[in-house]
């Protein structure tokens, strides 16, 4: 059986560019995102992703902070801008975006998209799949990425059996029910994960905005929906085929519109929040619909390594480096524009940025974000 979306809905994709990237430090900075980076080459991670959204979707919504949408606009400029009241994570980001586009478009599907990852060819056919399932099920949908190798630094989802699952059958092969989410698992695990057939979780979603809205309806996001409900309507009229009170496809003004103070007070009284802790978690009607595209989530220097092309010894250099070696190997190399010089070492983040100039082991990569953090402290980030 192959679910099918319905054909009157409108696919709205919600493209998160508010967060900073720490982790790529010290290209990624307090006043340049990594999703402004072209990390991989022209274009930026942010216009890729855009690029990537409108293959698929009706409208393209960019969910941003109010220090990155002038970046925003002058690289997506054909995109619609929405802010978000207060940086607090996906939870609340996702649940602001999907009540504004409930309001603004004709039965819609929502989907979530990073705007920061990179990703391969057959993108485009699963993400149709997910927007089948979501509209023709409404569950919400998380696509998991079937995993090349064991992977310590991403979350995993298992899939439950389909027999006797409402809404499908075993001839069924586009989603399964979640009977798990995984968090970041050590080397043991993770190698265990494979071996059992569980998903990357990419942070990739599809839902209907009801159907979203009713599974965050409780702690820690319900206050939340509460001033969404109440106070969260900023007066758009919608018109029959979709569009906004102006008649346009994409409703611009009515997600610029100004949110009531009870929706500020409420955003920012929230904890910050993963989307997957505050709903997904504890959904009761979550799929999974496996997807076989090449995904990285490119989060730090080492994942370089996996996505340019090596050299002889394995060493990789992002476009603009000019690199030579003697006697070093496996290491990473970033800059703007730069020569760069290596003699001697292997397994080493070599990064140059602006002003600022990074040297980290590889296998330490992860631990960039302590050192932002004492940044932020100093006020050096």
């Amino acid at each position: 059986m192959t679910v099918n979306a319905d054909p009157d809905s409108t696919v709205v994709a919600v493209v998160l560019a508010g967060g900073t990237g720490s982790r790529l430090y010290p290209a990624s900075r307090s006043d340049r995102p990594k999703q402004f980076l072209p990390l991989l080459g022209e274009p930026s991670l942010l216009e890729r992703t855009v690029s990537r959204a409108r293959a698929v979707a009706d409208s393209v919504v960019v969910l941003t902070r109010e220090s990155y949408a002038a970046g925003v606009r002058e690289r997506v400029p054909d995109a619609t801008v929405l802010v978000e009241p207060a940086g607090r994570d996906t939870g609340p980001a996702l649940l602001y975006a999907t009540h504004r586009i409930g309001r603004a478009y004709a039965d819609p599907v929502v989907v979530a998209l990073p705007s920061d990852h990179l990703v391969g060819e057959g993108f485009a056919p699963a993400v149709r799949r997910g927007v089948a399932v979501a509209a023709a099920t409404d569950r919400l949908v998380t696509f998991g990425v079937e995993p090349t190798r064991p992977e310590t630094g991403y979350g995993y989802i298992e899939a439950a059996a389909p027999a006797g699952d409402a809404g499908r059958t075993d001839a069924d092969p586009e989603w399964y029910p979640v009977a798990s989410f995984h968090e970041k698992p050590d080397a043991d695990a993770a190698e265990s994960y494979v071996a059992a057939g569980h998903y990357w979780n990419a942070g990739l979603f599809a839902w209907r905005p009801d159907a979203f809205l009713a599974a965050a309806d409780a702690p820690p996001l319900a206050p939340l929906v509460d001033a969404l409900r109440s106070g969260g309507d900023p007066g758009v009229s919608r018109s029959d085929d979709g569009s906004g009170a102006d008649g346009s496809a994409h409703d611009h003004e009515a997600l610029r519109a100004d949110d009531h103070p009870s929706v500020r007070a409420a955003f920012e009284a929230v904890e910050p929040v993963s989307v997957d802790h505050a709903v997904l978690e504890s959904a009761a009607d979550v799929a999974v619909v496996p997807a076989s595209f090449e995904w990285d989530d490119v989060g730090s220097w080492d994942s370089l390594d996996r996505v340019l092309d090596a050299d002889s010894e394995g060493n990789v250099a992002t476009d603009g480096v000019t690199l030579r070696t003697v006697d070093a190997a496996d290491n990473v190399v970033a800059a703007a524009d730069a020569h760069v010089s290596l003699v001697g070492v292997s397994d080493l983040a070599v990064v140059a940025w602006d002003d600022r100039v990074l040297v980290v082991p590889s296998d330490r990569a992860q631990d960039v974000k302590r050192l932002v953090r004492a940044l932020e402290e100093r006020g050096e980030f």
